[in-house]
Formats: C-alpha cells, sequence, structure tokens
C-alpha cells in the first residue's frame, strides 16, 4: 500500500496478516494530491498541489524524479497514456490539458479548454 499525507513523503506499508512494516520511499517537500500508477505497475506518478508532477519507481526504490513542471498554472491531474507508460496527460487549472513524453519532460501537444477545470 502506498500512500503520502500533506507532508509530501511518499510512505509504503508492507502488509501481511496481522503484521505491517513502513518504509519511508521519497520526500518531496509539496503536498501530493494523487498518486497514479502505470498499467505495468512499473512507475507511480506523484501529482502535488504546487504544480510539479514526480515518477517514483518502486523497483529501484530511488529518489523521487521530478517530470514536468508548470510555470503559469497548477496541474490539477495527471495520469498515463495507454498502452505503456511512455507517455502522460495532464490538465491544469486554468483547462490546458498537455500531452507529454515521460523520458524527458518534454510537452508532446496543448489543447486549450477555455474554462477553468474543477474535480
Amino acid at each position: 500500500l502506498y500512500f503520502s499525507a500533506q507532508d509530501g513523503i511518499l510512505l509504503f506499508y508492507h502488509i501481511k496478516d496481522l503484521q505491517y512494516e513502513m518504509k519511508v520511499c521519497a520526500e518531496i517537500s509539496q503536498p501530493i494530491s494523487s498518486l497514479i500508477f502505470s498499467p505495468d505497475y512499473a512507475s507511480l506518478l506523484l501529482v502535488t498541489d504546487q504544480g510539479p508532477v514526480y515518477s517514483y519507481k518502486p523497483a529501484h526504490s530511488g529518489e523521487a524524479v521530478k517530470l514536468l513542471d508548470t510555470c503559469s498554472s497548477c496541474f490539477l491531474a495527471a495520469d498515463f497514456l495507454t498502452p505503456g507508460n511512455k507517455y502522460c496527460v495532464s490538465v491544469t487549472i486554468s483547462g490546458e490539458v498537455q500531452v507529454w513524453f515521460l523520458e524527458d519532460g518534454t510537452c508532446l501537444s496543448k489543447l486549450n479548454l477555455d474554462i477553468e477545470v474543477h474535480i
């Protein structure tokens, strides 16, 4: 079970029977608003309240890597485009939908909805 609280720390709980073990996986010092696994469960997207999107690879147990950042508006949500885990789509509060190449954070396409987006 992966979990994050308002402090920006990604936690992993390994639960077996009535026992559990907690491990700190990553600290990004920004509140995490959502966690999204890639279709093959190899990567985890961490969307923050303040804009940046990070990637964490559970099998590698390394640091969370900043993939995407926004200057004009905060990301409201992001998700992987399937099949695979090379691309993601995001939407900002200002209504901009973007497609990203996750290897290097390149924005491949944008569409402005001309409306403010809410969840």
